[in-house]
């Protein structure tokens, strides 16, 4: 892909902070994903609303990228740009379509429990490796620490010390997932960091995303959204999960390398803990309090830590 600038500015401390601010923002919303989907229809499979989640945010996503005339510009560059660059267009739509896709059977297959640990477990881990292999920045003693620490409390609170049956295939397709989220976390630091929107980058992500999955949305029997309860938790989650979410975590990747915001995204088991106690009631153990302080303490260590010396390379043109 060409550079509109010749060289991209070192990440800075202070500059960092924000973006990691700006990731954990992306990560709240997500953390509120479940109490809100909690709210459908009883007709609604998870993966019904996962899709309608993708449709209706992608396409908010996609309008936002085509509002202005500068924007719909970035975007044009972003099609018209070299073959590699297309094709990972392509791929990382397919993975946030994938995502959903595999996550849900993976849940449906072998547990939330576990589905869920595996998911979130393997993405920092898929995440890291595929930059680094992509010619990312070295991965730091922090970061590892870091992640290894927040994997490790989002698996204390998500199994609360429950015991589940295992299913090949279901850890299989968890892993699918944590991978398809690492695909498309990469592709899309790479694209911003090469001075690219995140308005443009999010919005063909997402808007493609919301295409593969039409297909999945129309054999869900989608008449819950026609509904009062239907069409408000298809909203919520269209607007503030996907839309302003990815937009927030979009920001956030100008200054923060995608290793380092897919571990902060573990905030998002989290916020979906403490909304579960405050909204739906839940009760939390002293499992579960031990694993939201060791997530606590893992991000806080990344949100002021300092930014690698050189950005992560752009796609070629």
């Amino acid at each position: 892909m060409p550079h509109e600038r010749s060289a991209i500015p070192a990440r800075q401390p202070a500059g960092q902070a924000g973006g990691a601010v700006a990731v954990l923002l992306g990560a709240a919303a997500w953390g509120s994903t479940g109490t809100a989907a909690h709210f459908a229809p009883a007709s609604a499979s998870t993966a019904s609303i996962g899709a309608a989640r993708i449709a209706l945010g992608g396409l908010l996503l996609l309008s936002v990228a085509l509002c202005t005339a500068e924007r719909r510009r970035a975007v044009c560059r972003l099609l018209r740009a070299g073959g590699t660059a297309r094709a990972a267009l392509v791929v990382a739509a397919a993975a946030v379509a994938g995502y959903q896709v595999c996550f849900f059977a993976a849940v449906k297959a072998t547990g939330v429990a576990i589905g869920t640990v595996v998911a979130i477990g393997s993405a920092p881990v898929l995440t890291g490796a595929l930059s680094r292999l992509t010619g990312g920045p070295r991965l730091d003693a922090r970061w590892m620490a870091a992640t290894v620490a927040a994997v490790a409390g989002c698996a204390v609170l998500v199994t609360g010390g429950e015991t589940a049956g295992v299913d090949i295939a279901g850890v299989a397709l968890a892993v699918a997932a944590g991978l398809c989220y690492a695909i498309y976390a990469v592709t899309a630091s790479r694209l911003i960091s090469a001075d690219n929107p995140e308005s443009a980058v999010m919005g063909l992500f997402f808007g493609g995303a919301a295409v593969l999955l039409a297909p999945v949305l129309a054999a869900g029997s989608p008449g819950w959204l026609l509904t009062g309860r239907g069409a408000a938790v298809t909203v919520y989650l269209g607007v503030v999960t996907t839309a302003l979410a990815y937009l927030s975590y979009g920001r956030g990747l100008r200054t923060v390398s995608a290793p380092v915001a897919v571990t902060l995204g573990l905030a998002e088991p989290v916020v979906a803990a403490i909304l579960g106690l405050v909204v739906l009631g839940e009760r939390l153990t002293a499992t579960d309090i031990a694993g939201l302080a060791l997530v606590g303490v893992a991000l806080g260590t990344l949100v002021g830590a300092r930014a690698p010396v050189s950005p992560p390379p752009s796609l070629p043109g």
